[in-house]
């Protein structure tokens, strides 16, 4: 989708293998995730509301 605004993390600069997740988050109804190394295939969309607490799970878990 043309739409989506893919961005990379930053802590993903020094990866070799180019392992890595992109995230679009500049529409307001979704947030899209793709894997950086296959940006022609499928993608994650979820909702704000379930990605929030997503994001707290992780960051609980690799603090």
């Amino acid at each position: 989708m043309s739409d989506y605004e893919f961005r990379k993390s930053t802590y993903s600069s020094g990866d070799a293998h180019g392992e890595c997740v992109e995230v679009a988050r500049n529409l307001p109804s979704v947030i899209a995730v793709r894997d950086s190394k296959s940006p022609d295939g499928p993608i994650l969309q979820v909702i704000p509301d379930t990605w929030t607490p997503f994001i707290r799970s992780l960051h609980h878990a690799h603090p």
